[in-house]
């Protein structure tokens, strides 16, 4: 009982030392952004952009002691990566373009990436398109080839052959079974209501 009485004031003081460290340098830095800011702009960019650096590794060390991802990914890379994928389901990506959101080379990355969410990038790039189109499919009338490219697949045949692993259905199927009736939106005019006399 005594170890452990003088063993957590050692690591909280640890810690207490290293939050200072951290803080004195940032502090610094961006005294020496500010000050080099009106005669020498890229230096002042590139002193933030080490103050920024330093800030993300003590985040991310912080995360990684709270063990908040299961040895993967800290919690802020999974939502900068998570917003860069939704941001981009319409164009092409890339395992380097998500390694360099996460600030991870791409096979550090393709590992913590499947450690913290459960399935590789891929798949969760594929889930989230046919999320999607699901969504589109349900909320508009555009037709399936359309939908097909503005998620990021490259035609409708692709679209249909993920959507039938995944759903065992095509989407054509699926979105007659869950369809808005919309003969009645477009005879009247207005989405369900009657027209007015």
């Amino acid at each position: 009982m005594e170890g452990l009485q003088t063993t957590e004031p050692a690591s909280s003081l640890a810690a207490d030392q290293q939050f200072h460290l951290v803080a004195n340098s940032l502090a610094q830095l961006l005294e020496t952004a500010t000050r080099e800011l009106a005669r020498d702009r890229e230096a002042a960019k590139a002193t933030l952009v080490t103050a920024s650096h330093i800030l993300q590794a003590e985040i991310e060390r912080c995360s990684g002691a709270n063990g908040s991802t299961r040895g993967g990914l800290a919690a802020w890379q999974i939502a900068r990566v998570r917003a860069y994928i939704d941001s981009n389901l319409h164009r092409t990506i890339h395992i380097r373009d998500l390694s360099a959101v996460a600030r991870r080379s791409p096979a550090h990355f393709s590992r913590k990436f499947k450690l913290a969410v459960g399935e590789s990038p891929h798949a969760y790039v594929v889930r989230r398109r046919l999320e999607r189109a699901c969504h589109l499919m349900m909320t508009s009338t555009e037709p399936l080839s359309e939908i097909a490219l503005s998620v990021g697949f490259s035609d409708q045949a692709h679209l249909c052959r993920l959507f039938r692993q995944a759903f065992g259905q095509s989407p054509a199927h699926w979105r007659r079974e869950r369809a808005i009736p919309y003969e009645l939106t477009l005879s009247t005019g207005m989405d369900g209501e009657y027209p007015m006399s």
